[in-house]
């Protein structure tokens, strides 16, 4: 019996070894974000759906694909099928979309950045309105955007399922500045169908620290 559980143990680890990618650690408690949202969304969001979509990729990644980054998939997702498409952006989507919520209040932003907002929607509060316009008008399951396009403009729009504006089959594209998950997943059990209102909450928790390095980060890379 504990031979056969050893055993068990082993493969297990071994399975753990060779997979690809893996789950990061939730950088808050799933308490944390109350009362914008519940601790049992995110313990489940967390755990079933980033997780399965982690599971999912990693078995379904060919030989040739497991030395490829996340972001090499994503940009190729079109020559892969469904499954890489799905899980990939699954993956790199909530990845995103954990470290661009904080509990901490009222986070700084960046002055480059926040002038670039001011130009594009007028003010913070106008970009807030569009990521909950555009997040509420979503069809169906999808993620909301504000991205960096290649010719530095801010440009807000969304994407279904599990889509990215870095994917080479979206519409919109970009480098993520914000992803706002607007699958029912992310907020039903709060807020029930009141998209608008989990978006709005949502806008209030975000962490303009991690969002300035992002912005940071894509403008001394262009």
């Amino acid at each position: 019996m504990k031979k056969g559980m050893a055993l068990v143990g082993l493969l297990l680890f071994q399975l753990a070894v060779k997979a690809q990618f893996s789950l990061a650690p939730l950088p808050f408690a799933y308490k944390a974000l109350e009362p914008i949202i519940d601790a049992t969304t995110v313990e489940v969001h967390y755990h079933k759906h980033h997780q399965g979509y982690v599971n999912n990729l990693n078995a379904a990644l060919s030989e040739s694909l497991k030395t490829k980054s996340l972001e090499a998939l994503l940009k190729e997702a079109g020559q892969y099928g469904n499954a890489i498409r799905n899980n990939a952006g699954g993956h790199y989507n909530h990845t995103l979309y954990w470290e661009l919520l904080t509990p901490e209040k009222e986070t700084p932003i960046d002055a480059n950045l926040l002038k670039a907002i001011n130009a594009s929607f007028g003010s913070l509060a106008g970009l807030y309105e569009k990521l909950v316009r555009e997040g509420n008008a979503r069809f169906g399951a999808g993620w909301v955007w504000l991205v960096l396009t290649a010719d530095g403009q801010l440009n807000v729009g969304s994407t279904p399922n599990q889509d990215n504006p870095l994917m080479d089959v979206s519409e919109l594209k970009g480098y993520p500045l914000i992803g706002i998950d607007v699958w029912e997943h992310a907020y039903y059990l709060q807020y029930k169908y009141k998209r608008a209102d989990y978006l709005q909450a949502v806008c209030t928790a975000l962490n303009w620290r991690a969002i300035n390095a992002r912005f940071q980060k894509a403008i001394t890379t262009k």
